[in-house]
């Protein structure tokens, strides 16, 4: 079960339970007091089906909190101008759990009780470090390549002969 409601100049989908975060609400609202969405434009009462609702039909939800959204940069340049702004911009919001969908006679609502996260699944364990021995045997090997490396690089420079002199 969802509606469609819109709010603030957007459009929600939202089901019985969901927090959604809205525009601010014009009017303070405390924490816990009940907002009602009557621009209700879709609702489903049963999967795949979705019609418009024929008679009154709103949704109601609960304010949880208000706040304001992270910052947004916005920086305005003109190139060979020497212009440059930047201002930041944080959005006000209002974050409401929608506690009831009523339409055509029917009534869905949330539980009381709200939605808890689920357990994440257990993080695949690492592959346990190679034994020290094993380590200290990879070590040497790396070790060995980088002297060998080096001793024919010595070789080489010190075999090239100084280039023959014109008679």
């Amino acid at each position: 079960m969802y509606a469609v409601i819109r709010a603030g100049g957007k459009q929600y989908r939202v089901a019985p339970g969901d927090v959604i975060r809205v525009e601010k609400a014009k009017q303070p609202s405390a924490s816990g007091s009940a907002i009602i969405f009557s621009d209700v434009l879709a609702v489903s009462a049963s999967d795949g089906q979705i019609t418009r609702p024929s008679g009154e039909a709103r949704v109601t939800g609960r304010v949880v909190e208000e706040g304001r959204a992270d910052k947004v940069l916005v920086f305005h340049y003109k190139r060979k101008k020497q212009y440059k702004k930047l201002a930041g911009h944080r959005q006000p919001y209002t974050a409401v759990r929608i506690t009831e969908i009523a339409f055509d006679g029917q009534h869905f609502k949330a539980s009381d009780e709200p939605e808890t996260k689920q357990a994440k699944p257990a993080k695949a364990q690492k592959a346990a470090p190679a034994p020290k021995a094993e380590h200290k045997a990879k070590s040497a090997a790396h070790h060995a390549a980088a002297e060998h490396k080096k001793a024919r690089a010595k070789h080489k420079t010190a075999t090239k002969s100084s280039p023959k002199k014109r008679k």
